[in-house]
């Protein structure tokens, strides 16, 4: 109880600006559709030139870049998107130029983040959610908050079913008791609610530590010694060594090396007979096809994510020879990979469309409300007779010398093993520690100074 308290009144801010941050960035895919519909969509129709053309298009109009990969319309209606490596622009980020694969005109140009090609009002909020547009500094709040909201969550469900267990004849469980009032109509709703989206809450904090600083590296040292990290294909010709990468979702797109300008244009003309060689063996739909630099690179062409769609493959190919290099197929990844991946689609909004989307956006205003309930208990927990501002109370110390010996060993394990793994949540807790002890320190001392000074009426009095 006590350390739910602590957790909820010092962590939960953090949790709350990535609760609402994070709300907005599962509408974003649905919401830049329709803010960026001039350059996703066309009303032209008609049969598409070929991409090596709609490329050409897009070079005339930013000669000054390096094309480094083209996404190819999809489906009639859309646009093709042309992507140039621009020092200008951040880690990640690419400029696409939009062609209509009609007409082969430009439509435009914008900047795309990640693998997900976010367009920038997405990009905006989902730097807001990682780092609130603090660079690397601020990614310890979204570290804090993802580290902290899984104790969070498994505290209170422990403590809400222990509630229930002490008072069946009067506690609800699962429902809402709408005749409560005052503190207990909020820690009712606090608890229901916060019970019904836990095992979401777990979810969300279990794949965002993936993405954090500190514990990030952690998950992915343990998956590359228990070879759970996500193939991919070579990309060397000549070479027989696979790597492997983990696909973010919030970046996934390196430097190449620096450009042959000859044999990126040979590489653009065979754009074409590379997309074709791909869909003879099975990689077809929504796209990406990079544009090698260099003369011993191979072409990589790799289903992007969509919507419904479970699996992701890819293959390289030797766009001068015409064979293929490499494939990896979803179906033979890792089961852990498959899961990673599923997960952070999941956790983007990106997995199920718009019901993912609307899924997680009623998880964070679910959350939201938990939180503000969370501070209107501790708000009317204050003592009512004292004077000037005070705060509630926490609850009463010394829940672990009521427990065994061998309990206390077993936890003291277990937070270490836990803290090492996830460092931030470490850190806080010794840092709650303590504070929790120095502040018992200073009550016990003055108790026992107001003690000796009392009367040995006043004491038998009291």
């Amino acid at each position: 109880m006590r350390l739910h308290f602590y957790a909820g009144i010092l962590v939960a801010p953090f949790i709350l600006i990535a609760t609402i941050s994070g709300g907005l960035y599962a509408v974003a895919p649905t919401i830049e559709q329709l803010v960026y519909r001039d350059y996703v969509h066309v009303d032209t129709t008609g049969p598409a030139v070929p991409v090596a053309q709609q490329i050409r298009v897009a070079q005339a109009e930013r000669p000054d870049l390096t094309v480094a990969a083209v996404r190819p319309a999809a489906e009639a209606g859309d646009t093709t998107r042309v992507m140039f490596t621009d020092p200008s622009l951040g880690e990640s980020q690419r400029l696409a130029v939009f062609v209509d694969p009609a007409t082969a005109t430009s439509v435009g140009e914008l900047a795309v983040y990640g693998s997900s090609s976010a367009l920038p009002l997405r990009t905006w909020i989902s730097e807001l959610h990682r780092h609130l547009h603090l660079g690397e500094p601020g990614r310890l709040y979204s570290e804090l908050a993802a580290s902290w909201l899984w104790v969070i969550a498994l505290g209170g469900l422990y403590l809400w079913f222990e509630r229930y267990r002490r008072n069946r004849d009067k506690a609800r469980l699962l429902t809402f008791d709408r005749k409560s009032k005052g503190r207990n109509r909020s820690l009712n709703w606090h608890g229901v609610a916060g019970i019904w989206i836990a095992v979401g809450l777990i979810f969300l904090s279990a794949t965002g530590l993936t993405w954090s600083t500190y514990a990030g590296e952690n998950v992915t040292e343990l998956r590359s010694a228990l070879s759970w990290t996500t193939p991919a294909v070579t990309k060397t010709i000549g070479s027989s060594d696979a790597a492997t990468t983990d696909h973010s979702g919030h970046g996934g797109h390196s430097m190449d090396m620096p450009a042959d300008a000859s044999t990126t244009e040979d590489n653009v003309e065979r754009i074409d007979s590379v997309l074709g060689i791909a869909r003879a063996n099975g990689i077809g739909g929504a796209v990406e096809a990079s544009i090698p630099q260099s003369a011993d690179t191979a072409f990589v062409v790799a289903e992007t994510r969509q919507p419904w769609v479970m699996s992701n493959d890819s293959i390289s190919i030797d766009g001068a020879a015409g064979t293929v290099i490499d494939t990896v197929f979803f179906s033979d990844w890792p089961l852990a990979a498959k899961l990673s991946a599923w997960g952070i689609q999941l956790h983007m909004g990106t997995l199920f469309g718009v019901a993912n989307q609307l899924a997680l956006l009623a998880l964070a205003v679910a959350l939201a409300s938990v939180i503000v309930r969370g501070y209107m208990m501790w708000w009317k927990r204050r003592p009512t007779k004292a004077s000037g501002l005070t705060a509630g109370r926490p609850p009463l110390r010394g829940g672990i010398r009521r427990i065994s010996p061998m309990s206390v060993a077993a936890l003291v394990v277990v937070a270490v093993a836990v803290g090492w793994f996830v460092p931030l949540l470490g850190l806080s807790l010794v840092a709650f520690l303590a504070v929790d002890v120095v502040v018992g320190s200073i009550r016990r001392a003055r108790t026992r100074a107001s003690n000796s000074t009392t009367s040995p009426h006043e004491s038998e009095l009291a």
